[in-house]
């Protein structure tokens, strides 16, 4: 497998319109590698691309039986007033405007973020996020239905940005198996803002 910190702004896997992507640039080095799991193409951090069929399968089963373990660190507006907690709602896609998701009780499929705040700085709140399931833009929408979307989200922020370019999320760390021997590795890669 590869373990990348992939930068913000670059698509995980190929699109529809692009072509380039974190999987497209380890292709060119390894003709036989395969996405495992995806990030936004605004949110930074790491990345596993297996190199194996066999390590794809277990990879994969891994994140699907939710024994990887995800820590994002992200700087959002305003002070929580919660020093941690959980977010239990549960999200569904918007139609016709994919990946945009919301929180939607009736017909929304389970999604569970724990928070942790880090720090304050000026305006903002350094916050630890370990996202219990994976649904698309959880953490983006979570964070916002506190009242605090993060910095820099034009999906879900609002005009006032410290970065109009950068959405402030980052997958810092990621805990897992070795896909062949079984041993847990621990992968970190520190947020650059």
């Amino acid at each position: 497998m590869v373990v990348l910190d992939k930068p913000a702004g670059l698509l995980s896997i190929p699109g529809k319109t692009h072509n380039d992507s974190a999987l497209s640039r380890v292709l060119g080095e390894h003709p036989h590698a395969y996405a495992v799991h995806r990030l936004d193409m605004d949110t930074s951090g790491i990345m596993v691309i297996a190199l194996r069929r066999k390590a794809e399968a277990e990879l994969q089963r891994q994140f699907r039986m939710r024994e990887v373990q995800k820590f994002y660190v992200a700087l959002v507006w305003g002070h929580l007033a919660a020093a941690d907690g959980i977010i239990d709602a549960p999200l569904l896609r918007v139609p016709g405007q994919p990946p945009k998701s919301v929180i939607d009780l009736n017909d929304g499929r389970p999604a569970q973020t724990e928070y942790k705040v880090v720090g304050r700085e000026g305006d903002y709140t350094r916050v630890e996020l370990r996202p219990l399931t994976g649904r698309s833009h959880q953490l983006r929408v979570h964070m916002l239905s506190l009242g605090h979307p993060i910095v820099g989200d034009r999906f879900y922020g609002t005009t006032r940005t410290v970065s109009p370019n950068r959405l402030h999320l980052h997958a810092q760390g990621l805990g897992l198996k070795h896909p062949f021997s079984g041993e847990p590795l621990k992968f970190e890669a520190l947020a650059p803002f």
